[in-house]
């Protein structure tokens, strides 16, 4: 099947001109649009919270997304490389209509694909760099760091890294990030956030 997907940031900007920009490209491609998705909502939101997150687990081999551009997608580089990146493993083929991407099964996908395992390395790298010089500089302010005292007594993966993982949230880096570089489940961090109000004392 072939899909659509329009968003716009406000409800003051309009559908309109991403409805017309897919559909003239659907006429060249001679490609009919089996659905169309449209949503109103900030990029800042992440795509397991929108409706593009639902009809991605839809999508299945051989369906097309079409959009009119790949920012359409994400908030982030990052992001939008690793929506990429899951389509291509489900074999669903992404068009867009500004930049003339074709991506899916060939070349260009599986550099695509390497450049998102480069972007994710990187963003681990500088991820760490930046929690290393914020700790350093806390230490230097007198900042007491570790584990803080508490109720929870259960022994994690995580356990005496509540203040990294503090200051990866007040950068406002996902949680999704977060895990790879802890080396942990997603849900585990998450749980783990939860647990010691993490979130709320950012």
């Amino acid at each position: 099947m072939n899909y659509a997907y329009i968003r716009v940031s406000t409800d003051k900007q309009t559908t309109e001109n991403q409805r017309f920009e897919i559909l003239k490209f659907a006429d060249e491609k001679k490609i009919t649009i089996d659905s169309w998705l449209e949503e109103t909502v900030s990029g800042t939101k992440r795509v397991s919270d929108r409706k593009l997150g639902e009809l991605i687990q839809t999508l299945t081999k051989g369906d097309r997304l079409i959009v009119t551009e790949l920012s359409r997608l994400g908030r982030s580089l990052l992001e939008v490389m690793s929506i990429l990146h899951t389509l291509m493993e489900k074999n669903v083929q992404v068009y867009t209509t500004k930049e003339r991407y074709e991506l899916g099964n060939n070349i260009s996908s599986k550099v695509l694909a390497f450049a998102f395992s480069l972007s994710a390395e990187i963003e681990r790298s500088m991820i760490s760099s930046r929690t290393r010089e914020a700790l350093r500089r806390k230490k230097a302010e007198g900042a007491k760091l570790g584990r803080p005292k508490g109720s929870f007594s259960k022994q994690t993966r995580l356990t005496g890294k509540e203040e990294d993982i503090r200051e990866l949230l007040k950068s406002r880096v996902l949680d999704s990030a977060i895990a790879r570089i802890f080396k942990v489940n997603r849900i585990t961090l998450t749980k783990f956030v939860n647990s010691r109000v993490l979130r709320n004392s950012v």
